[in-house]
């Protein structure tokens, strides 16, 4: 039986016998489920932060049993409530016998409370004299072991009520994550912002580049669609008269998930009649540098390894001038699609498809490849080509480009900001060619929006307009590698499998099966096997190495390539590219231990090198191929070498 058996039957022993107590409390009348209120005067962050004035004091406590020592007739137990843990001192002398026999049955996790008086230990720790225990819940399932707790990245986003009890540093990330939305609402307000609401569901879907989630609406049979963005609601609205406008909320994208997305994440737009993109860059500098200052008493940060200084003032470059400075390349000097594509083709830069052909698709794809990642401290990179910027204004003096910035921080994109176009005629043509791309295949592209063609017409005043994802925002401000850290409760795959067609589950529910899980191989082909010897020698040259996932992502403007960076034992991540998107998805991969090839030459791909082939497991199956990566029991060590 293996370790993880073991502990599967050893948790079901204990919930056994916690039931059993359970029951024997109910007998007696005393079903801890039946309390329906507690008088909780004092928290324990409260009597710590103020112990001078509460020694001696009678008090009122109560939560969770995290900790207990019983030693006879005396015994010591630590609750933690919402914003600390205190330790308690519990005597058979101060609860009589009956009671602290009761106590001594207490379980780790049970909520309790506590009436006693404030006193510190000759150890000096400040405690509370028990004079009366109350069980108030029983906690049924135990808690993680309390010195390896929730590790698990999956496990601990599945069942996050558990990692906040055991992590306490979950806990601090998301009480900043409050205080940095609270503090950005009040900086807007400050500034004479009106926050507004606008529809979640709509009958078009528009705002942003983006495929949406679609539902349908029973009563009034039609389809209807979660929101991509905000955007255009809220300058209905400046339509409407209001001069400054923003809503904090979720928006909903129906796209792949990695450690930057989530299908519904948290996205705050603001807009303001008779200002421009420079106007939403001085807003943008200020809410990153001001709520820094608020939230963390200082504008220097460290992101991931990386030292951030988000004093203003920020940098501000084109986009055309940025590619000009990282590769040499001038854009200014190439002035036809023909030869913006040619130079692609001449640079390895891969065009997703024909729609895609244009000077303006070239000089984006430029700038992801090469750019993107350099801009480590605050950079406004702006003036956008306008074949990707449909809802911006053109710049007077190059109607090629667009009054656009995107602000980034550590190599990536934090907030998208326009001189918004209010010409509705332009406005249409923009709209026409977003419908021919969706027309052709492009299920990412805008629909015509005839209502809001409609209040162009009636006026919308010269409008900039800002858009930040919080979620990356708190990333930013937390030290957060993964969005999924951000989130109370991300989005999750559920336990039934990688991917359902594979016919496997990556994860089996806590409760062991009396059984192993009967697996049909009846309509499984496999490839002949090899007639061709290999002589041990040449098979000996190949290196298999374990390797543990640290991070994965779906390569960007590609459908079927997963980005892995990988610990392979040496000290220096390794970077390995696989097109395995159509059987995985990227957070599903983060923490396991993998088998990779580990001394292939690099192999430049998406201009990217990878360094290695990860091996996986193909099959056909009624005609369909069949891949399962190779995932071993994440014991081995990173680095093991396979013979």
């Amino acid at each position: 039986m293996d370790n993880n058996v073991n502990e599967e039957v050893d948790i079901n022993q204990l919930m056994k016998i916690r039931r059993e107590k359970l029951d024997e409390l109910r007998k007696v009348g005393k079903d801890p489920f039946a309390i329906t209120k507690y008088d909780r005067i004092e928290t324990a962050g409260q009597i710590k932060a103020n112990y001078e004035a509460y020694e001696e004091k009678d008090v009122s406590v109560a939560g969770r049993i995290i900790a207990k020592r019983i030693m006879g007739k005396a015994s010591f137990c630590t609750i933690q409530d919402s914003d600390e843990k205190i330790q308690s001192y519990v005597s058979i002398n101060d609860l009589g016998e009956e009671s602290y026999k009761a106590f001594k049955t207490y379980d780790i996790g049970d909520f309790i409370g506590i009436k006693g008086f404030v006193f510190k230990t000759k150890t000096g720790e400040i405690s509370v004299h028990a004079k009366e225990v109350t069980l108030l819940s029983k906690s049924l399932r135990p808690l993680p072991e309390k010195f390896h707790g929730l590790k698990d990245p999956d496990l601990r986003y599945r069942q996050r009520y558990v990692d906040l009890i055991v992590n306490p540093e979950v806990k601090k990330t998301f009480e900043l994550r409050s205080k940095i939305v609270k503090e950005i609402r009040n900086i807007l307000d400050e500034k004479g912002f009106l926050e507004v609401d606008t529809p979640m569901l709509n009958t078009i879907s528009g705002g942003a580049t983006a495929k949406p989630f679609i539902t349908h609406h029973n009563a009034l049979n039609i389809d209807m669609y979660l929101r991509i963005a905000t955007e255009l609601n809220l300058k209905r609205l400046i339509v409407g008269g209001y001069d400054k406008v923003y809503e904090m909320g979720r928006i909903f994208r129906n796209e792949g998930m990695d450690i930057r997305h989530n299908p519904e994440f948290t996205s705050i737009e603001l807009y303001a009649a008779y200002q421009d993109y420079n106007d939403m860059m001085d807003i943008t500098e200020e809410l990153f540098s001001e709520v820094a200052k608020r939230v963390l008493g200082t504008t220097k940060i460290t992101y991931q390894g990386q030292d951030i200084d988000l004093t203003p003032k920020f940098k501000r470059i084109t986009m055309i001038d940025s590619i000009k400075e990282v590769t040499g390349i001038d854009f200014n000097n190439i002035n036809t699609d023909e030869e913006a594509v040619a130079l692609a083709k001449e640079k390895g830069i891969e065009i997703p498809d024909k729609t895609k052909e244009t000077r303006g698709d070239v000089i984006s794809l430029f700038f992801d490849e090469y750019v993107e990642k350099t801009l480590i401290q605050p950079t406004f990179i702006y003036d956008y080509p306008v074949e990707i910027s449909p809802l911006a204004k053109r710049k007077q003096s190059d109607p090629r480009l667009t009054e656009r910035f995107e602000i980034f921080i550590g190599g990536r994109e934090y907030g998208n900001a326009f001189s918004e176009l209010n010409d509705p005629i332009d406005q249409y043509e923009r709209f026409k060619k977003q419908v021919e791309a969706r027309d052709a295949g492009d299920d990412e592209a805008g629909m015509m929006d005839e209502d809001y063609i409609n209040a162009l017409e009636i006026g919308l005043p010269p409008t900039g307009g800002l858009g930040i994802g919080v979620d990356r925002f708190v990333m930013l401000l937390t030290d957060a590698a993964s969005i999924r850290d951000v989130l109370l409760f991300p989005t999750m795959k559920t336990l039934g499998g990688v991917k359902s067609e594979n016919g496997v589950k990556d994860k089996e529910d806590s409760t062991p099966k009396s059984e192993p899980e009967k697996i049909d191989f009846s309509k499984v082909k496999v490839e002949p096997l090899f007639e061709e010897d290999v002589d041990f020698d040449t098979f000996s040259k190949s290196d298999f190495r374990a390797v543990k996932v640290k991070e994965c992502v779906a390569v960007p403007k590609s459908k079927k390539l997963l980005q892995f960076t990988l610990d392979d034992g040496t000290g220096t991540d390794r970077t390995i590219l696989s097109g395995i998107h159509a059987y995985y998805e990227p957070e599903e991969l983060v923490g396991k231990t993998l088998i990779a090839i580990t001394n292939l030459p690099p192999r430049a791909m998406m201009g990217i090198d990878s360094c290695g082939m990860l091996l996986s497991a193909v099959h056909e199956e009624e005609g369909e191929e069949k891949l399962h990566l190779l995932m071993v029991d994440d014991h081995i060590p990173a680095g093991a070498k396979l013979y």
